[in-house]
């Protein structure tokens, strides 16, 4: 039965990555991909992994989908682009905007080498609250690791992702 169930939702996976790239609407297209996303999570769950599951629902078909509905309603399509543009304008935004990303890395490379790459030893009393047995969720792991060890990378996850919004917005708008 679960391979009966595995090679279905593969096929609709399949079948729903393809109707993806053929739609002729970008909409059409979007929202084939929160399906395929959906069925991705639920083939997630047949396999045990609920919050890699939870997480494929929240970011990609919540987060990721959205974000590309309002790129396809925001850009026209069908408009001719701009007959006067200022490309010094866009050029010197961009490279105002590398030159931040670079001193980010930058900043991220000299704090990583100054304290050291491995991470400090920690007591058991710094680690969070335990179940009972001593046992700790995965989730629970990921969210304290994600939070002490790799909060740098994480912070600078999250600042490009609002700085490719801030662009599909700036992009989309006529006048600045």
């Amino acid at each position: 039965m679960e391979a009966f169930v595995f090679y279905l939702l593969a096929t609709l996976i399949l079948g729903l990555g393809i109707m993806v790239i053929t739609a002729r609407s970008a909409v059409h297209s979007v929202l084939f991909l929160v399906l395929n996303f959906l069925l991705v999570a639920i083939l997630y769950v047949t396999l045990s992994a609920q919050f890699v599951a939870v997480i494929q629902v929240l970011v990609y078909a919540g987060g990721i989908v959205v974000l590309y509905l309002f790129v396809v309603m925001l850009v026209s399509l069908k408009k001719a682009p701009e007959l006067r543009s200022d490309s010094r304008r866009v050029a010197r935004t961009g490279l105002l905007l590398a030159g931040a990303v670079l001193a980010e890395l930058i900043a991220i490379v000299w704090y990583t080498s100054a304290n050291g790459s491995a991470p400090p030893a920690q007591a058991a009393s710094d680690f969070p609250p335990r179940l009972a047995g001593d046992a700790m969720l995965n989730t629970e792991r990921l969210g304290w690791v994600l939070y002490t060890e790799y909060l740098i990378p994480f912070e600078v996850a999250s600042m490009l992702l609002l700085v490719a919004m801030i662009g599909a917005i700036v992009l989309a708008k006529k006048n600045l």
